[in-house]
């Protein structure tokens, strides 16, 4: 059995507690130093399949004001930069809403990208 330990500060409320996770063989079999049960949950998701929400800007055609977006849920966080490849070679057309989708399953997540904000022409 390979037992293993990752710490990070979890980021789920301000207290920013630091955790400490155990795992044995990949498997998370202790979580500690956090002070409510979303350290834990946040400490056990982040040592085996670590997940991020990502925000970027997109251009608009004819227009040097970009709209920002945001994926609609989180990434897996290897995919962070294919998510942000196929965000910065998109355009959008004026107007957009907020929630428009921008991408489709952006770079295979199964995740779409949507604006943040709306604007019109």
């Amino acid at each position: 059995m390979a037992t293993e330990t990752k710490s990070f500060t979890c980021v789920q409320c301000p207290m920013g507690c630091p955790l400490t996770v155990t795992l044995e063989d990949g498997v998370v079999k202790g979580v500690t130093g956090n002070t409510c049960p979303r350290g834990a949950k946040y400490g056990a998701a982040e040592a085996t399949h670590p997940e991020r929400v990502v925000t970027s800007l997109v251009g608009v055609v004819g227009d040097h004001h970009p709209v920002s977006v945001k994926t609609a849920g989180p990434v897996p966080k290897e995919t962070v930069d294919a998510v942000l490849d196929q965000i910065s070679a998109t355009e959008v057309r004026l107007p957009v809403h907020i929630g428009d989708v921008v991408v489709r399953d952006v770079a295979g997540t199964g995740v779409d990208v949507v604006c943040t904000k709306s604007r019109e022409r």
